[in-house]
């Protein structure tokens, strides 16, 4: 009779022992079991792709719980003949990527403008509500669509006239005053709403 060894190994997963197609195939039904094997399996490409675009492992471990997040609520939609499981989870991987990159650049907006509505360190500090009317154009800034808030913030920050932005940006003037024109227009239309609650 021989001894037990002394290193006892984890017996492997039900769904780590499925080829990829079947793993795939019990994803779609809704196999919790498959879940968690498509995550062992799959997880460390979708992070990976998440960390070298975004440079911070923690923003790729939250797009990676995302995105498997977003497969299963949608795994109906998965279409075997249009490309593997792989890949598929990889599509997932990279509109997750663009949110949050989009979510980075509205970020860093509001930072910027916030900045811009402190005075310079040598100019007499505003009084409290001069900096929150500043505050408040530089958040309606950010809501508006990014044409709409460049020329804007080029006209309010950087002083510069519509022909100077079309000068900058490469735009027609035609195409600066209309971005003006409905930057303006969608900002007071939110003033007042904004001051019909006050």
């Amino acid at each position: 009779m021989t001894a037990p060894s002394s290193t006892v190994q984890p017996s492997p997963a039900a769904g780590d022992l499925l080829l990829d197609h079947e793993v795939a195939e019990g994803f779609v039904r809704g196999d919790e079991q498959c879940l968690t094997a498509a995550y062992r399996r799959w997880g460390g490409l979708v992070q990976s792709l998440a960390s070298r675009t975004l440079g911070d492992p923690r923003e790729a471990e939250d797009i990676s719980q995302q995105v498997f997040l977003a497969a299963w609520r949608g795994r109906a939609g998965y279409r075997p003949e249009r490309g593997a499981f792989p890949g598929w989870l990889v599509g997932i991987t990279r509109r997750k990527i663009a949110d949050a990159l989009a979510d980075r650049t509205r970020r860093l907006a509001l930072v910027t403008a916030a900045g811009a509505a402190l005075p310079p360190p040598d100019e007499p500090a505003e009084g409290p509500e001069a900096v929150l009317d500043r505050l408040l154009v530089a958040g309606e800034l950010a809501m508006l669509p990014r044409p709409q808030r460049e020329v804007l913030a080029m006209a309010f920050y950087g002083d510069l006239t519509q022909s100077q932005i079309a000068e900058r940006t490469g735009m027609p003037l035609g195409t600066v005053k209309s971005h003006t024109r409905r930057g303006l227009h969608r900002m007071r239309h939110r003033f007042s709403a904004v001051a019909g609650y006050a």
